[in-house]
């Protein structure tokens, strides 16, 4: 049986309203290519994606819109994505980490959509391909919005004015001067493998600009209890990490929970009791380096890892830097 591509119902109301502001007959476009007239209601629902792409490439042709795809990119945001990608990033110690979680919940957002990083020199590209799409035309309408999405995420971590030197196509595609105009700082590339959208490695270890992260998530998919229980973890586990960590069962017995019990929670959050104790010796590491003239050996030991070299490849894991780049780049100029 085919495999039927989705996508979120939130991606297709930006087109709409333009329709809409235009006076356009938006709810019969939609009905033309089977898809719901009242998308705003549904915003976390899905529809076919297929159909979608059609709908904005019809639209765009028949009411004369040029760059469809990035006058609808433009009014999304980072609130745009899902609930559970919009949490999980907000808690990433760090840009890297970041785009490795929206990489892993990419198929929140469109089910048949795969991101990934790759190094290239001093900078990374932040890559997004649609399965199943293979010969279709005018792809550059979805692929805004796969560029776009990770612009904000980088904004989250760089400031609202970061602009990315190159936002890159799959599809064979050339911005008008609007678009153009807009991203004054950034090449556009088409015809690549992929769509991407580079990023400075110098930026990849920056902290999480948000004072304060979204609220919990309704979703079933997180539970925000046990957020809760793992902030309490991270709070607690600072205490043990420069001796021997306590294993997985000595926390739960902690904390007043089974070992399953803790697992669970651990799981219903994206969160592993490995990758957590990670991300406690990192954000200890980070404090140190920053705030303090203490040797690298020292900041190793006291962040509970066996050795320098340890040290360093788990930290540039989660930073994009070794902890002596990271120290250097803190340090005013």
């Amino acid at each position: 049986m085919p495999k039927i591509h989705l996508t979120r119902c939130q991606h297709l109301s930006p087109f709409a309203d333009i329709l809409d502001n235009l006076g356009a007959p938006t709810a019969s476009l939609l009905e033309k290519y089977l898809l719901p007239a009242s998308l705003e209601e549904k915003a976390d629902h899905y529809v076919p994606i297929l159909p979608a792409i059609e709908f904005a490439e019809f639209a765009s042709r028949s009411q004369g819109i040029e760059d469809f795809g990035f006058h609808a990119a433009k009014s999304l945001n980072f609130g745009h994505l899902s609930e559970k990608t919009r949490y999980l990033i907000s808690h990433s110690p760090t840009l890297l980490v970041a785009l490795h979680q929206a990489c892993r919940l990419a198929s929140l957002e469109d089910s048949n959509l795969s991101n990934w990083v790759e190094r290239h020199g001093d900078h990374v590209r932040y890559c997004s391909k649609l399965a199943g799409t293979a010969g279709l035309q005018h792809l550059e309408h979805s692929q805004w919005l796969q560029n776009v999405f990770p612009i904000y995420i980088v904004r989250q971590f760089a400031g609202p004015d970061w602009a990315p030197a190159t936002i890159a196509f799959e599809a064979r595609y050339t911005p008008g001067p609007a678009c153009r105009s807009f991203w004054p700082m950034s090449q556009f590339l088409s015809g690549q493998e992929a769509s991407w959208i580079d990023v400075p490695v110098s930026l990849l270890g920056l902290p999480n600009r948000l004072d304060q992260a979204p609220s919990h998530p309704k979703s079933d998919l997180v539970e925000h209890s046990n957020f809760d229980f793992i902030h309490a973890l991270k709070l607690m586990l600072p205490s043990y990490i420069d001796e021997r960590p306590p294993a997985l069962a000595e926390v739960a017995e902690m904390a007043g929970v089974s070992a399953r019990s803790l697992q669970r929670k651990l799981s219903r959050a994206g969160m592993t009791y490995s990758r957590l104790l990670d991300t406690v010796r990192f954000e200890n590491a980070r404090r140190l380096l920053r705030d303090t003239d203490s040797k690298i050996i020292e900041i190793a030991f006291a962040s509970g890892y066996a050795d320098p070299a340890h040290f360093a490849r788990a930290f540039r894991r989660v930073a994009g830097l070794t902890p002596g780049q990271f120290r250097e780049q803190c340090r005013p100029r």
